[in-house]
């Protein structure tokens, strides 16, 4: 120990001496000629290098050796001073590995260097290393979700028009503020493989953004694709954090703010306003259309079905025409007088079924003159959807007032048709 360092202990330890300033053991009974004690004053050094190795004795363990008067030297015992170094030596290597337990709380991973090198990483709990300077550590909050702002800061207003400017791939430029948030997954490589973790999330951001939006139109972005470009975005964003071992896991990409530059929104709106008025023009148009063309193929249908069927019908009625005269031909042949008063009588049949005069034969001597064939068809076809209420109806046995006028004319057709066939059975046999 050098001389100095133990001079200034002997000193400290004669300052905490009672006797400082008090003299020697006589107790200030004997005094000088100058009427001074013998120890006023400042102490004597060699008494305070005697009082040191006095205490040092008694440390160590040699309780019986003191000191001679003349200040002999420092003696203690071998054996007890190995033991007291010994000691101390066992408490400071102690309290050093005491110093290398460290606690982990939960949700955090202890990453332990080894001489300032990555050695492992430690789970949450009590853990252990080696103490400074072999080992130290680093606990990194890996539960914690982080957040990164790309082209804004805080809030939306506050806008970085660096970050949220970018092209479409219309060639048109378009203002997106979103926020990226993301877990880290790997503790070592988020504090070794990068130098700068939150400025790096940051850029990697930007870059996908502008690479998805770069191939997207305008439209596309600001309306129906914001939720796909968002996870676009988070997908391209994990691909680039992983080929850069950054150890982070993105959870979530949120769309704060899509829309055209502050100094083109006006004309934007206008031209957004515009674009609607047109589909709905377009819609309209359309829904005309729907409800005109249906209606015009149903009609052309229609119209188309009821020519084929007319002319169905005139094919029909020719044939039937044509293979009725065909067999009337034959009967003809066989008798050809009965065959003309049937074609006589049916022809005249068919003509006073459609006409409402009447033709009479005055010659006959009938007292009927006019007969009003249409009051009585108006009054039969009036009576024709009663029928079938009258037929649940016992039947009457009264005749009705147009019944006899009904049989008249009855008996005089056959009358006149067998009048007729007489007359002409006489001309065939003249």
């Amino acid at each position: 120990m050098p001389i100095p360092l133990i001079k200034k202990i002997g000193l400290k330890f004669s300052l905490n001496d009672p006797r400082w300033g008090r003299g020697s053991q006589d107790n200030g009974q004997s005094q000088n000629q100058d009427g001074k004690r013998p120890n006023d004053g400042p102490p004597d050094l060699d008494q305070l290098w005697r009082e040191f190795n006095q205490r040092l004795n008694r440390l160590f363990g040699n309780k019986g050796g003191r000191g001679d008067g003349d200040g002999g030297g420092f003696n203690p015992d071998v054996k007890g001073a190995g033991i007291g170094f010994g000691l101390i030596a066992a408490i400071v290597v102690f309290l050093w590995l005491v110093s290398g337990f460290f606690i982990v709380q939960e949700g955090q991973t202890g990453v332990v260097l080894t001489f300032g090198k990555y050695s492992h990483m430690t789970p949450a709990g009590f853990n252990w290393r080696w103490p400074y300077p072999i080992q130290s550590h680093e606990i990194v909050n890996v539960s914690q979700v982080r957040t990164v702002e790309v082209g804004y800061r805080s809030n939306v207003r506050n806008k970085q028009a660096k970050e949220s400017l970018m092209l479409t791939d219309d060639e048109n430029i378009i203002d997106i503020q979103f926020a990226v948030q993301y877990k880290l997954k790997n503790a070592a490589e988020w504090l070794f493989n990068n130098r700068d973790q939150d400025e790096l999330v940051r850029q990697i951001a930007e870059t996908a953004i502008r690479e998805i939006v770069g191939h997207s139109k305008m439209d596309f972005v600001l309306y129906e694709g914001r939720e796909k470009v968002a996870f676009d975005v988070s997908q391209l964003m994990q691909q680039i954090t992983d080929r850069y071992k950054a150890g982070v896991h993105i959870t979530n990409v949120t769309m704060q703010a899509v829309q055209p530059p502050e100094q083109v929104q006006a004309a934007f709106d206008d031209a957004v306003k515009a674009g609607q008025d047109r589909e709905r023009q377009k819609n309209e148009g359309q829904a005309y259309a729907n409800d005109v063309i249906p209606r015009a193929r149903g009609a052309a249908s229609r119209l188309q079905q009821e020519a084929e069927a007319y002319r169905a019908r005139v094919i029909a009625n020719a044939q039937g025409d044509a293979s009725r005269f065909k067999q009337v031909l034959v009967e003809y042949q066989k008798a050809p007088a009965v065959t003309r008063d049937r074609m006589y009588l049916e022809t005249m049949q068919q003509i006073f079924s459609n006409t409402t005069k009447v033709m009479i034969d005055s010659k006959s001597g009938s007292n009927l003159l006019y007969l009003p064939l249409d009051k009585l068809m108006a009054q039969s076809a009036a009576e024709a959807p009663a029928r079938p209420a009258a037929q649940a109806t016992p039947p009457s046995s009264t005749p009705s007032a147009g019944e006899p006028l009904q049989s008249m004319e009855t008996q005089r057709q056959r009358d006149s048709r067998s009048r007729d066939g007489r007359e002409s059975r006489d001309r065939e046999t003249r």
